[in-house]
């Protein structure tokens, strides 16, 4: 089953904010952990749907960002100073990350003209958004468990999406917080989201696969349970095989990483569902995985050229 909009996932999942861009509250019985930042501009909606599910704000005691990217963290700040007893977690490198104030100001900014192209400017600023900066109080790493009540959270190091990229096992409930680095969903099949370092990301998706998954848990457009939970990291591998193989085939055969980016995000918005990204997104990260996968193949074929040289 897909649950793309706001509700319960399961009887301790609730899917908050928007489609585009999600956030999940985890609850165990004496407190509840929020996991995912989203943007800022989904802020008044978590508002609405806080107190539409009777959410006891006092029992959140835990917010967890799965990489800083902007649209993964922007509503921390402003629910940090509404709870301010919440600890704020993060990777080591997203710790580094978010202390750089060109980082800071870059997710500022991106947020600011997503609230600009909603509509929303006046509204956030009536409720004192601000991004200004986050403070990381506790950092996970490798097999760190955090809990939530009973609930045991294991944390896996997932580069590749992204440098600082972790995602979540809950064991209880075979839940995988994912955020994207495991892609990002895409109409029935993923979207290959290697933006940082595609063998990384390969990988990571082969380390995440070998749990025992019924529910997968998406940043963009919602949760996957049951069948559709349980194959989810399989579509992400076939997806990112593919990808790669599109990636070198139109590399081998323009040699140029722009020409390739643009050739490569037609063929993916012939095929884009609504809703999906804007088209300048798509050839970011486009560009960014083709930027590696020509940096892999130059530096190989440097290498061939030299071991085949006459000595």
């Amino acid at each position: 089953m897909v649950i793309d909009h706001p509700g319960w996932v399961t009887d301790d999942i609730l899917l908050l904010g928007k489609t585009e861009s999600c956030v999940y509250l985890l609850k165990g019985a004496d407190e509840y952990v929020m996991l995912g930042g989203g943007c800022t501009y989904i802020i008044p909606d978590m508002l609405e749907q806080l107190k539409r599910f009777e959410i006891p704000e006092e029992k959140i005691r835990k917010l967890i960002i799965l990489h800083s990217h902007f649209d993964h963290c922007g509503i921390i700040p402003f629910f940090k100073a509404r709870w301010p007893w919440a600890r704020v977690i993060a990777s080591e490198q997203a710790q580094s990350l978010l202390s750089s104030p060109k980082v800071v100001k870059s997710i500022a900014f991106l947020n600011e003209m997503l609230a600009e192209n909603y509509g929303l400017t006046r509204h956030l600023l009536s409720l004192k958004v601000d991004f200004s900066g986050i403070a990381v109080e506790e950092t996970a790493k490798e097999d760190d468990i955090i809990s939530c009540g009973p609930r045991q959270l294991r944390v896996l190091e997932v580069p590749g999406h992204s440098s600082c990229s972790i995602a979540l096992y809950e064991p209880g409930l075979k839940a995988l917080f994912a955020s994207d680095a495991a892609g990002i969903p895409f109409g029935d099949q993923v979207f290959t989201a290697a933006n940082s370092n595609y063998d990384k990301y390969m990988t990571s998706l082969d380390k995440m696969a070998a749990l025992e998954i019924d529910i997968h848990l998406a940043e963009h457009f919602g949760a996957r349970t049951g069948d559709d939970g349980r194959i989810f990291l399989k579509k992400a591998m076939e997806s990112a095989l593919k990808t790669r193989n599109l990636l070198e085939e139109s590399y081998r055969a323009t040699r140029n990483v722009e020409k390739s980016t643009k050739e490569i995000v037609q063929v993916i918005m012939a095929n884009r569902p609504e809703q999906f990204f804007p088209e300048s997104v798509i050839e970011l990260v486009v560009g960014q995985m083709m930027a590696y996968i020509a940096g892999i193949m130059d530096a190989s074929e440097k290498d061939r050229s030299v071991l085949t040289q006459p000595s």
